[in-house]
């Protein structure tokens, strides 16, 4: 069966509702009105159904979603039953706080390797993933079968190691240097720019 077509935007707000839905499950909730889970996400309750709409039918007039049913399709769309291996590539003070960070192994990542220009001066207090060689990550990543890879690297590197990457066989980057990167169509990138956001934050400071 094709993979369903559904817009980055869309995909991006699936996240936001199956958290929602999941908190609501934990709490024995089951049912919640498209109002108080758009409400809960932070969308227009129009953006939620049409959100959903790509999936079929879900809900009942007067009754709103039933909570267990809409999460499990969700959890088969964002693919959260499988376990998600990811690689790092920058060892610096970020790179480095990330592979401390225990979070992503609840939502079903784990950080299973990092690379490093230089793993001999990279921070690994209290890291349990070792540091590898960046020369030996697109080996690594072809054996390992990985798809999806983190990048903290400074933005002079970023653009090349992208490139390693998509040769490997990489197809998601989450981007935390300051660079745009190019990739083809099938690789998908996610970019977290910290300044920017924290410079689109203080125009709204008074």
């Amino acid at each position: 069966m094709p993979k369903l077509v559904i817009p980055r935007k869309a995909v991006y707000r699936l996240s936001l509702y199956y958290r929602v839905l999941e908190r609501l499950n934990q709490n024995r909730i089951e049912t919640v009105s498209s109002d108080a889970l758009a409400k809960a996400a932070g969308v227009k309750p129009t953006q939620l159904r049409k959100d959903l709409t790509y999936f079929g039918q879900f809900g009942t007039r007067g009754l709103g979603y039933k909570v267990e049913s809409l999460l499990a399709k969700l959890t088969g769309v964002l693919r959260t039953t499988r376990f998600q291996p990811v690689i790092l590539v920058g060892a610096g003070n970020l790179g480095s706080a990330l592979l401390r960070y225990d979070g992503f192994a609840k939502e079903g990542f784990e950080i299973i390797a990092a690379f490093d220009s230089r793993p001999e001066g990279a921070k690994t207090d209290n890291c349990k993933v070792p540091i590898q060689p960046v020369e030996q990550m697109k080996e690594f990543v072809r054996e390992h079968s990985i798809k999806l890879a983190i990048l903290a690297v400074p933005g002079v590197a970023a653009q090349e190691v992208t490139n390693q990457l998509v040769e490997a066989g990489i197809q998601a980057i989450l981007n935390f240097s300051p660079l745009i990167l190019q990739v083809p169509p099938h690789v998908v990138v996610n970019n977290v720019n910290l300044a920017i956001e924290l410079e689109n934050l203080t125009y709204f400071i008074t």
